[in-house]
């Protein structure tokens, strides 16, 4: 199968000047669609392999989020369910996770460049990037979040007084969850106000 594939795309410029004849053409069409597929299934592997948990700690300061993020219900609760970096950071459907992807590359940026490699420059950058995926989550009203938490789903007799008010508040605005849940899963940002929630 190799052998035909190589053969075939060996066979390009011809096909491309028009002088390919009988059978050829077919098998390049063939081979084409192939190498679609695969690129397209290598493209997918790669885009939901970038997307796990510890394609994230591969970057140090990564593990700072991570620690943080153990400390809290999303990491260790009673019902057992965990999060990952990519059910937060990573939307579920595209185009949105490739422009997620995308957009992740500033990130990547930032740590090749060495811009967040010590705690004293993580923390400088924090609120800026804080900021910047607080901006993304209000502007998909919290999909994220939505994926497993949902105001239909909410039994609010079970809810304290507070988080009752606060939910039929929000409804009614129409806020969304990042509104009031910033800190939820990493620490605030210093100089971070609490009326900011």
């Amino acid at each position: 199968m190799l052998e035909k594939l190589r053969r075939t795309v060996l066979l390009l410029p011809r096909a491309l000047s028009g002088r390919m004849h009988g059978k050829a053409l077919p098998a390049f069409m063939l081979s084409g669609a192939l190498l679609g597929a695969v690129g397209g299934i290598g493209f997918d592997t790669a885009i939901g392999r970038t997307s796990e948990t510890e394609f994230c700690l591969s970057c140090h300061e990564m593990k700072t989020l991570q620690t943080e993020l153990a400390q809290t219900v999303h990491f260790s609760n009673r019902s057992g369910v965990r999060v990952s970096c990519g059910d937060c950071h990573v939307p579920r459907n595209q185009p949105d996770k490739l422009i997620a992807k995308i957009m992740a590359l500033d990130d990547l940026y930032a740590h090749v460049m060495g811009s967040v490699d010590t705690k004293a420059k993580f923390e400088a950058r924090r609120m800026a990037m804080a900021e910047k995926v607080w901006a993304a989550m209000r502007d998909d009203n919290s999909k994220a979040c939505r994926a497993c938490h949902s105001f239909e789903a909410m039994n609010f007799d079970k809810q304290g007084d507070r988080p009752r008010r606060k939910h039929n508040q929000a409804i009614d605005s129409g806020e969304t969850c990042i509104d009031c849940h910033k800190g939820i899963a990493h620490a605030l940002p210093a100089g971070f106000l609490a009326d900011d929630r």
